[in-house]
């Protein structure tokens, strides 16, 4: 069982930066967890989930529309995982997700499946960011 608590979100002007954090608290083999894949997702208003970035056994992904904006940093040793965001836009208002799952690719290529929501099974509650214009 894996409780996700992210943190960090807020209200910014368009420019600004932001960063998010996810704290993981890991109850049963704990040791396996830097064995996961780990996700940040987004939804805003009316948009189905988005995904933002993405981070696995020897890979980081990034969706379209943050590449070269946002980063995505992985803290193995404390369960935490981060989303550094910068020159945020008002198109990146919404509600920020981060997620987890251990289950092997079945279908597709990494990135359409890592960056899919179907692939995780462990949420967080979200946190908002908003930015104005």
């Amino acid at each position: 069982q894996i409780q996700l608590a992210e943190a960090g979100g807020g209200s910014v002007r368009s420019g600004g930066s932001l960063r998010l954090s996810c704290a993981a608290s890991v109850y049963r083999q704990p040791t396996r967890y830097p064995t996961y894949c780990v996700a940040w997702f987004r939804q805003g208003p009316g948009k189905e989930r988005e995904g933002v970035a993405t981070i696995g056994n020897g890979f980081t992904l990034y969706g379209d529309s943050v590449r070269g904006r946002f980063t995505a940093v992985r803290d193995s040793a404390k369960n935490i995982l981060y989303l550094r965001m910068t020159n945020l836009k008002p198109g990146d208002t919404a509600m920020y997700y981060c997620a987890a799952d251990n289950r092997a690719r079945t279908h597709g290529s990494l990135r359409t499946y890592y960056l899919s929501p179907a692939a995780y099974t462990f949420w967080g509650q979200g946190t908002q960011v908003t930015v104005s214009s």
